[in-house]
């Protein structure tokens, strides 16, 4: 899962952006609303992470903008903050989630889980698909009950392509919730991960759509 952090704070920042690459995400970090808009809208992202008090336009001036250009992007705002009225205002601007700071990162990647489950239309946490289930808190896949050892980024791989059943995905779509925006990805790098999957969860498991990309197909 690929999320834009915007945070100006360095060592906040920072603290965020290991931890939750350390939870197997993957992170863009920018520190002003300029760098962010401008990724906003050449790249793709499963939730972003938005600081109000930015140095060069507000983030709620951001995130107006965010959806005026009707992106339903899940929006998740962490802010010092902390007054009902800006709360209210968050909300009512368009985010799906308000945190104040400081706050703990167990929490954070909690809440970031909820948006992306929420986005995905799914009740629970768990992504179920026939015998295969996939835990996005602990990072466990299991295979009829089986846990399966899987690299962090087959992990994201699986979790992309379940959050996504019946859907192709293409290979940039792939590589764009896997790599960040300055990461140089070698031209198989899908491919590999793809070969390693179906090596541990069986050949059938995920289907090439040739010259288009990859899918699970629904449960029959």
């Amino acid at each position: 899962m690929r999320i834009l952090l915007t945070e100006d704070d360095p060592i906040l920042g920072e603290g965020i952006y290991t931890g939750l690459k350390q939870e197997g995400y993957t992170v863009d970090w920018v520190k002003n609303a300029t760098s962010a808009d401008e990724l906003l809208q050449s790249e793709c992202y499963d939730v972003a992470i938005l600081d109000l008090g930015l140095p060069d336009i507000s983030g709620l001036e951001l995130l107006k903008r965010l959806r005026a250009r009707q992106e339903v992007l899940p929006v998740l705002i962490l802010t010092a903050r902390d007054t009902i009225a800006d709360r209210v205002e968050g909300l009512d601007s368009g985010a799906d989630d308000y945190m104040i700071k400081p706050f703990d990162l167990d929490e954070l990647s909690a809440r970031l889980r909820v948006l992306i489950r929420r986005s995905g239309g799914r009740a629970s946490n768990i992504i179920e698909h026939d015998a295969l289930q996939l835990d996005p808190a602990s990072h466990n896949v299991t295979l009829d009950g089986v846990v399966i050892d899987i690299s962090p980024r087959e992990f994201s791989v699986l979790q992309m392509l379940l959050e996504n059943i019946g859907r192709v995905l293409s290979r940039s779509r792939l590589e764009e919730g896997l790599y960040s925006w300055h990461t140089d990805v070698e031209s198989n790098a899908i491919e590999v991960h793809i070969h390693h999957l179906r090596k541990k969860l069986g050949p059938k498991m995920i289907r090439t759509i040739r010259g288009v990309g990859y899918i699970i197909d629904k449960a029959k």
